[in-house]
């Protein structure tokens, strides 16, 4: 396939040649490609594993990982503690890597970040691959470069949450989709529907996001009647929502003895889990839609909501550095491509990564809350309409005529861009007279080009421009290789923003966990725990994950996590935790101060003894307190 043309005649030779760079045909790569893409994947592979022994492993994903890893049912189920007594309150997939990784390399904190990382350079790859084939090299290149260096996407792909594995998927996804259009082939459309499937398997309801978009773009663009095209996207529907529920109807056929209590729900449903409690108690005033469990503040953020989400002092510097590029880009490629074929597949390209930013930005704007990692699945939309758009302008500004001021003005208003992102915490001000200089070097470079400057003057113009744009966001993205400024492992953030930090100061520290790390504490609770088992099946039972969270990543062991994450979650029920108790199963219980009581803590309360603090190696009893529900106490 051809790159984006260059200088051509008015009216429609250009047109024409401009419909080129998505044909779908092959092209031998320049000489400056598979260097310049090399390049750019070490720098991502650099960025990505920079101190991956000290990664932001999520306290509960990070226990649910080490805890897979030990068994076939945690592994299948997501299961939070070795035995699968209670799963995690998502789906599996996006763990499954994680706990393949720790049961391949040991309990490791790098084996758990590992994953992520191959996940981000392979979303970085095969971006780079679909933008290539939509709009050229040149394209491609940018879009590669702009994704490595989103803030978001490098933290993010420095800890172990979910919506990484989602990106990649979802970038699948939208591979299949363009070549489905383009070649008018069944087969590249089922595999659309089945990588948005997976997807579904690693962040439940918002891989299906995209779902409306693809529809309206291949039903738009792709050869064939009408009537063709309809039947086949509801044949792609289907696959994806077969696909989609897999692991649903697994659970739900498998009997409730032979699976771990599903988190977040009352009736142990996993219908409710996905759609309840992971999908309509986020989006509506009903926090127990479906019969799921209400949630608590640690597991419902309600900032970061509003049509400015995308931009404000938070969000804004992790995400939002090629949004006005990318708008423009987005609407100019459409609208220039307006008197094209209904095929056209360059036009196509846009409608693709426009309609992924726009329902991202709207589902974004209209939800209870959003974690500002949240936004890093639009970071491909922004790459590749950002590379896309600066390849079409360079096409217009080649070819001469009233088109040609938009390549210096997109290199103009990005620079300026970054000048009002950065302002309110001033975080890498550095950078901008930097970032300034190199854009009015380019952006004039560009504009006063005339008939007796080289090609080499202006493609120095057009580095320089380029160079502008990346600066910025550079300096935010490497920021995050300090922990200091990297969030914490259940928000990772880029700068000077989040809860650790008011106008740009830090006011508290952030803490990271490990894997096979206990503090000393933790070591003495587990030395005295381990040293007065005798046969009973469960180590411990503690109220809610937060309190088995560090014992879970310091052993792999059963334990009884009543409540779940939030503590709420019924399970286990008082009676039965009293059959355990008189059973032999169980018979120490860990209850906490932070997490509200339930009827089985009471009954633990009740018949249990206290445990003395000094036993276990503190001082005083904290928000922990221990019981003893032994026959002796």
């Amino acid at each position: 396939m051809a790159t984006i043309p260059a200088a051509q005649p008015t009216g429609a030779h250009r047109r024409d040649r401009a419909a080129k760079p998505a044909s779908g045909e092959p092209e031998a790569a320049l000489k400056w490609e598979l260097p310049a893409l090399a390049g750019v994947l070490v720098v991502a592979t650099v960025l990505y594993t920079w101190g991956i022994g000290q990664a932001a492993i999520h306290p509960f994903y990070g226990a649910a990982a080490r805890s897979m890893a030990s068994g076939w049912r945690a592994f299948a189920f997501g299961g939070l503690d070795a035995s699968g007594s209670i799963s995690v309150d998502k789906l599996p997939g996006a763990f499954w890597p994680e706990a393949a990784s720790v049961w391949l390399f040991g309990p490791h904190t790098w084996a758990v970040a590992f994953p992520q990382v191959v996940e981000g350079v392979l979303t970085v790859w095969l971006l780079h691959r679909i933008v290539r084939a939509w709009a050229g090299p040149f394209a491609a290149l940018i879009a590669a470069l702009v994704l490595t260096l989103t803030p978001i996407t490098v933290v993010l792909t420095r800890a172990t949450i979910p919506d990484t594995a989602l990106t990649l998927l979802l970038v699948a996804a939208a591979g299949a989709l363009q070549k489905a259009v383009g070649s008018g082939r069944l087969l590249p459309l089922v595999t659309c529907g089945v990588w948005v499937g997976l997807a579904f398997q690693a962040k439940m309801l918002q891989a299906w996001l995209v779902l409306p978009v693809f529809a309206v773009v291949y039903q738009f663009a792709s050869p064939g009647t009408p009537l063709k095209r309809a039947l086949r996207v509801l044949l792609s529907g289907a696959v994806a929502l077969a696909v989609s529920c897999l692991w649903i109807l697994f659970a739900w056929v498998t009997p409730a003895a032979d699976r771990p209590y599903l988190d977040g729900t009352s009736n142990n449903n996993p219908f409710t889990l996905v759609f309840g409690y992971n999908g309509l108690s986020r989006f509506s005033s009903d926090s127990t839609a479906f019969g799921a469990v209400a949630g608590t503040a640690a597991s419902r953020t309600t900032g970061n909501t509003g049509w400015t989400m995308l931009i404000n002092d938070t969000v804004g510097p992790q995400i939002a550095w090629f949004l006005p590029l990318a708008l423009a880009a987005a609407v100019l490629g459409i609208v220039w491509r307006s008197g094209q074929p209904r095929t056209d597949l360059l036009r196509t390209g846009f409608l693709l990564w426009g309609g992924w930013l726009a329902v991202h930005a709207l589902v974004f704007g209209v939800s209870n809350g959003n974690h500002a990692y949240y936004t890093a699945v639009i970071a491909p939309a922004l790459a590749a309409l950002a590379g896309g758009g600066l390849a079409l302008f360079k096409a217009e500004y080649e070819t001469g005529g009233p088109r040609r001021v938009a390549l210096p003005a997109a290199i103009a208003l990005t620079a300026l861009w970054a000048l009002v992102l950065d302002w309110p915490t001033r975080f890498v001000s550095y950078l901008l007279p930097v970032a300034l200089m190199l854009a009015a070097c380019g952006a004039l470079g560009l504009w006063t080009r005339g008939p007796r400057t080289s090609p080499r003057m202006v493609q120095g113009a057009l580095a320089a421009g380029i160079a502008a744009t990346l600066v910025v966001p550079a300096g935010w993205a490497t920021s995050s290789l300090d922990p200091h400024y990297a969030g914490s492992s259940t928000s990772p953030m880029a700068g000077p923003v989040g809860f650790a930090f008011r106008d740009g100061h830090r006011v508290r520290s952030v803490s990271r966990v490990g894997i096979d790390r206990p503090s000393a504490r933790d070591a003495a609770l587990l030395g005295y725990l381990t040293a007065h088992r005798h046969g009973e099946k469960y180590l411990l039972a503690t109220q809610a994950a937060y309190t088995a969270e560090p014992l879970l990543r310091a052993e792999s062991e059963p334990m009884l996590v009543m409540g779940g994450f939030t503590g709420s979650t019924p399970f286990p029920t008082a009676g039965q935790f009293g059959t355990l108790v008189s059973t032999h199963q169980v018979r120490y219980a860990l209850l906490t101060t932070r997490r509200p009581g339930t009827p089985t803590t009471t009954w633990v309360k009740s018949h249990c003894a206290r445990v003395r603090p000094s036993a276990y190696g503190r001082r005083t009893d904290g928000s922990l307190t221990l019981y003893d529900c032994g026959p002796k106490h």
